[in-house]
């Protein structure tokens, strides 16, 4: 009666066991032959072999045609209103520096805080609006001159730079121009430098070996 009975507490479990998907057992033996990558071995319970969840590639698929960076034009918008909003910060206590130098003489009172108060909006408006403007003309270069060059490199960004300097100076004669594309020229440039530097680095490196 005892062996009927433990035939069917394990024919019950069996029963149980195949309902979840856990029906076939295995051994100690045959486990002891599956790699521990990171992860449980071979599970009795779920029947599945965690090797096969095991992700070595990218978990995402990208468009046919499509590059892993985000380009120039989808920059664009992060770029113009970063500068927007940098130019506002600055503006501001730029503003609140400036208010506090020209009233220190009067006393602290509703007029001098209007006129804070003044300056801080007034050079906060005109410092968004400077380097917001300069982010959109480089943005517009830029993006212009990739779709006409079809290449994305450091030639863009100096360009870039260049042409947004002599365009935004553009009022100021053939000498403002000048100034303004030798300046845009030289940030860019700058900016091309250290965004290589590592590179350059790497390759004297590996030269000098």
């Amino acid at each position: 009666m005892d062996n009927t009975s433990g035939a069917g507490g394990s024919g019950s479990r069996a029963g149980f066991g195949s309902l979840f998907g856990g029906g076939a057992e295995y051994s100690n033996t045959e486990l002891s032959g599956v790699p521990l990558t990171g992860m449980s071995p071979l599970s009795p319970y779920l029947n599945v072999d965690p090797r096969y969840l095991v992700q070595d590639s990218e978990e995402f698929i990208l468009p046919t045609g499509a590059n892993k960076t985000r380009g120039r034009f989808e920059l664009a918008f992060f770029t113009i209103g970063g500068c927007c909003i940098t130019g506002a910060a600055f503006g501001a206590v730029n503003g609140l520096r400036l208010g506090l130098t020209e009233t220190r003489d009067m006393a602290w009172s509703k007029p001098r805080n209007v006129q804070i108060l003044n300056l801080v909006t007034r050079q906060g408006a005109a410092w968004a609006n400077t380097l917001g403007s300069l982010a959109l003309l480089y943005s517009a270069f830029g993006v212009i001159i990739e779709k006409t060059r079809g290449a994305e490199d450091d030639l863009n960004t100096v360009a870039a730079g260049t042409l947004t300097g002599v365009l935004y100076k553009s009022t100021g004669g053939l000498r403002g121009m000048a100034r303004g594309g030798l300046m845009g020229l030289a940030l860019t440039g700058l900016y091309s430098l250290y965004n290589n530097w590592e590179h350059m680095r790497g390759s004297s490196h590996r030269q000098s070996l």
